[in-house]
């Protein structure tokens, strides 16, 4: 065991063959990657997945935001406090229900997450580099599949 890694060590155990558990070392991974990424934009892996999804066109409200990310509210509201006092996205009236916001990008917003995209494109690619062009599009279709 000696001059093996905390990690080359681990990999050895019967946790490391769980796929829950796998998942969730590969979304911390990613998360920490996207972060350091996405860092010099003023944007972290949340605020990034708010502003795509405003940028989307479709007018999310703040509530659709906390359940599709798995936050809780107030969270959503934080992140969607620091895009709109960075000029990104705006709060409006949902044309539905008045009593309820949805969130539209800026142009600034629009211009952020183009930059932003190919951020997170080139992070991706580094972090699934051990896997080739097919093996990356098969983990894309299991993984979408999975979760919705």
């Amino acid at each position: 065991m000696a001059g093996k890694s905390s990690v080359e060590r681990f990999r050895e155990t019967e946790l490391a063959t769980e796929i829950e558990f796998l998942l969730a070392r590969a979304r911390n991974l990613g998360i920490i990657h996207a972060n350091e990424a996405l860092a010099d934009l003023g944007l972290r892996a949340r605020s990034y997945v708010v502003l795509s999804l405003a940028v989307s066109g479709l007018q999310p409200t703040q509530r659709e935001l906390a359940d599709f990310v798995n936050l809780d509210a107030s969270q959503i509201v934080a992140i969607v406090d620091d895009l709109e006092r960075q000029r990104l996205v705006v709060r409006q009236p949902a044309p539905h229900d008045r009593r309820t916001n949805v969130i539209i990008a800026t142009d600034e917003g629009h211009s952020r997450y183009t930059a932003a995209r190919k951020v997170t494109s080139r992070a991706e690619r580094e972090s699934l580099s051990e896997l080739s062009q097919h093996e990356q599009d098969m983990l894309r279709e299991l993984l979408t599949r999975v979760v919705f």
